[in-house]
């Protein structure tokens, strides 16, 4: 999927909105079997009423669906978003539909049994999905999570609403496995090197400070976000970005051609020691943009673009 700069930028604008935080990388139970009881509320803590048995799924939102199929119903889901239309393990020919104005009465006819939306919807003040809940099908919101831990929860609640809680432990677990070998590696490097992480491209940058997943993996690896004194997802000027002079330049930028040469061409940036080492590095996007437990594939690119004598 490419995206232009302001779809971009409107969502990481309504992810500064709507994104729950929480801290801290804690281990989930362990499961004992399947979940006896269905979660009572959504991710953004409004009351639903699960069906017993979920058969027709409709996916809101990219990183959902890489959850579902994951999980393993990716041939229970009857329809996605337009940006989901590419991710492996779909159904051919499924109907797509808009993230922010979905067409209720389509959605409606098609009979699914949940709908797993993203918090988005919510940006505008206004609530696409009133009329479908109002016809008596489940829908449940997942805001965007800004943290490890929230992803986690995250991967729980849409395995638990599908009484699948022992596969959501064993990916939360298969996660955590692979952030602790790489976190015990990172925590033994003293010579940090400072990274900028660029979500989008001149001459509107944005990247992120701390209280943000991207920044936790920056950590993990053993470096320091440059923009770590900020909050949350920033607009940042170039000023900024040349005076923190990083020694190494990600970006996940995927709209422009080849974002590699193009933040290595830019006026003023070639006295950067990232730029004249050329240390600046694409890592993918979807693993990068997607709060799911996709994060562990950009959590190795990254670490083997920022210390890759370390990260084999």
């Amino acid at each position: 999927m490419k995206r232009n700069s302001i779809l971009v930028l409107t969502f990481i604008c309504i992810m500064m909105l709507l994104a729950s935080c929480t801290g801290g990388n804690a281990t989930p139970p362990k499961s004992e079997g399947q979940n006896s009881k269905l979660p009572a509320k959504d991710r953004a803590g409004n009351e639903i009423s699960i069906p017993n048995e979920i058969n027709k799924i409709i996916s809101i939102s990219p990183g959902n669906t890489e959850i579902l199929i994951e999980l393993g119903f990716g041939d229970k889901i009857i329809a996605v978003d337009e940006y989901s239309k590419d991710i492996e393990g779909l159904p051919q020919g499924i109907p797509l539909f808009d993230i922010m104005t979905p067409d209720a009465e389509k959605m409606v006819a098609l009979e699914p049994d949940i709908i797993y939306t993203t918090g988005m919807v919510m940006a505008e003040g206004n609530d696409p999905y009133k009329p479908i809940k109002d016809m008596g099908i489940c829908v449940a919101y997942i805001p965007a999570s800004l943290s490890i831990e929230g992803i986690y929860e995250d991967i729980l609640f849409i395995a638990n609403s599908l009484n699948a809680e022992e596969k959501g432990v064993d990916l939360v677990n298969s996660m955590i496995r692979k952030i602790e070998e790489i976190e015990k590696i990172g925590s033994s490097i003293e010579d940090k090197k400072t990274v900028y992480f660029e979500l989008a491209a001149a001459p509107t940058l944005y990247s992120f400070g701390k209280g943000v997943f991207l920044n936790e993996m920056i950590e993990i690896i053993g470096a320091k976000n440059v923009l770590s004194e900020y909050d949350w997802w920033i607009s940042v000027s170039e000023e900024i970005v040349i005076t923190s002079d990083p020694d190494v330049i990600i970006t996940n930028v995927d709209y422009v051609e080849n974002p590699v040469e193009e933040i290595k061409s830019r006026s003023g940036w070639e006295n950067m020691k990232a730029v004249k080492n050329d240390d600046v590095y694409y890592v993918d996007n979807y693993a990068t943009s997607h709060s799911n437990h996709n994060i562990i594939i950009g959590l190795e690119q990254m670490a083997r673009a920022i210390y890759p004598d370390i990260y084999q």
